[in-house]
């Protein structure tokens, strides 16, 4: 069971086909059946159903499938990795930033690693916490920062940064005329409110409210920003959002929450038990010193 012939089998699961995935490894079919065969007696387990057009994955091939891409994507790591070390870090990260202030933290990490390591490449996606959470499942991504909370038995985690929640408003709102820049959690008591569509943060607002013995009135969940902006500054509902959500809009009004003051919390995050690169691995250590400072 070595890498190209487990190499060899990826292609087959993906293709169910031997012509195909012949055809796609540039060999003959024969050998290439041949190689199969072996690795199901050298497993004593059947691998594929045979059908007269298409393969089947059986149970034990799917459970090797799994692995078998596991097995390769290290190995190419592995590969890329010793090679790179003989011509100094170098290659691109692929970090994925939730709106907020997020990219302003990550903007320091990115300038000064770049400077340490001068042939670093970035490529930065966007999004909300969830599509970040999903993209690095996926491995489009294999770091990101997004929002607080999030699941501990899938993600490793450490805090980057908080921001106060705020509350924006039409200047039409009977709210937006009281004196200051905050208000109390417990004046939005009734008030229609527009919130981020992440059930987690969704779950932690009715936890506000429940402290202080008050319900949520949420008439709308959304997470683009501009949109967000658009119906507050039309006295659709009050939008809560971190501070740095502010669209520069003369029809809207920011108000910090106070009594008490509500934050959220930016998390650096990456998969457990998924390896990283040294260039992932010195990004991390880099942004781990630079939040003890």
């Amino acid at each position: 069971m070595d890498i190209r012939t487990l190499s060899y089998f990826v292609v087959i699961a993906e293709e169910l086909n031997i012509t195909k995935a012949a055809e796609k490894l540039c060999m003959s079919q024969p050998p290439l059946s041949s190689q199969i065969k072996n690795l199901e007696e050298e497993l004593d387990t059947v691998l594929f159903i045979r059908g007269k057009r298409h393969l089947q994955l059986t149970d034990a091939g799917k459970l090797l499938y799994r692995h078998a891409k596991e097995i390769l994507s290290l190995a190419n790591k592995t590969s890329e990795e010793i090679r790179s070390m003989s011509k100094g870090m170098h290659g691109k990260i692929s970090i994925g930033l939730v709106e907020g202030s997020a990219p302003n933290i990550a903007a320091n990490w990115i300038e000064a690693f770049s400077n340490q390591y001068k042939n670093v490449t970035f490529h930065v996606v966007d999004g909300n916490s969830d599509e970040l959470i999903q993209k690095l499942r996926s491995g489009l991504i294999n770091l990101a920062v997004i929002t607080s909370p999030c699941d501990n038995t899938l993600l490793n985690s450490f805090k980057v940064g908080q921001e106060i929640m705020t509350a924006f408003m039409s200047k039409d709102n009977p709210l937006a005329s009281i004196p200051g820049n905050t208000i109390d959690l417990a004046m939005l008591k009734n008030k229609e409110l527009i919130v981020p569509s992440r059930e987690s943060i969704n779950t932690m607002i009715y936890k506000w409210f429940k402290e202080v013995k008050l319900e949520p009135k949420i008439i709308c969940k959304m997470d683009n920003y501009l949109d967000v902006a658009a119906l507050a500054g039309k006295n659709v509902g009050i939008s809560i959002f971190p501070k740095t959500s502010y669209i520069l809009n003369k029809q809207i009004v920011a108000k910090e929450i106070v009594n008490p003051e509500r934050y959220v919390e930016y998390l650096f995050v990456w998969l457990k038990n998924k390896p990283l690169s040294l260039l992932e691995e010195a990004f991390i250590d880099l942004v781990k010193e630079s939040v003890k400072k």
